[in-house]
């Protein structure tokens, strides 16, 4: 007498009746079509974290330069209502190329918002000259009393905010400090619409506002003052 007992189904194995599912298929064309979906959509998130956070792990990996502190003039050098440039070098060992232009003045309490963080004595304002919109070299206009851009027409006031154009933030800044007479000029930082300052700057058309400052990696190239 033939046996009635029924073998047990293996796990792998679809019922005959499932929909979508063929005889010996181990997974629904639906299932297979749901996976496909979620990793093609894993596959998009990793393609926009992982160069951010290789980006931000790689630069406090590796080495940081020391902070290079640089005289540009005397304190009686410059005045406060218009900016001097002064070259500075930003790499050393490789020339002419690893100099920079920035533009120099003493700080007027009549126009200049008290630092932020507070505590900071900016005793002088070295505004930088790149571009926040693509990286081009801005120019004082004294006449104007405006940084432009000759680009794309990006336009900054005396302080070095944005007034008009395609830029996404304010000029970036120097730290500046006074050794014995003179006016050093040391690391870049960046600072948002309202000049609050970041320690570690950012590159341009990267905003320091709202959730912008929390989207960019800052540049971790030079150490903290």
């Amino acid at each position: 007498m033939a046996s009635t007992r029924k073998e047990p189904k293996s796990k792998y194995t679809v019922d005959r009746g499932m929909p979508g599912a063929f005889e010996g298929e181990t997974v629904t064309r639906r299932r297979f079509m749901t996976l496909t979906a979620h990793g093609a959509g894993a596959g998009a998130a990793m393609a926009f974290t992982l160069p951010a956070l290789g980006f931000a792990v790689g630069t406090a990996v590796f080495e940081r330069p020391p902070v290079r502190w640089e005289a540009v003039g005397t304190t009686e050098d410059f005045p406060n209502d218009t900016y001097i440039p002064k070259v500075i070098t930003m790499t050393t060992g490789i020339g002419e190329v690893g100099k920079t232009t920035v533009y120099m003045r003493a700080r007027n309490d009549e126009i200049d918002e008290k630092p932020d963080p507070p505590g900071y004595d900016e005793q002088f304002v070295a505004v930088s000259t790149r571009c926040m919109h693509l990286g081009c070299p801005v120019r004082y206009v004294g006449a104007s009393q405006r940084f432009i851009c000759p680009c794309h027409g990006g336009v900054y006031d005396f302080q070095g905010k944005v007034a008009g154009g395609p830029p996404v933030r304010p000029l970036d800044r120097f730290y500046t400090r006074v050794r014995n007479g003179n006016v050093e000029v040391g690391p870049r930082y960046s600072v948002n619409s309202e000049l609050r300052r970041f320690d570690s700057y950012r590159d341009p058309a990267q905003p320091l506002d709202g959730i912008g400052q929390y989207l960019y990696p800052p540049r971790l190239s030079t150490q903290k003052q």
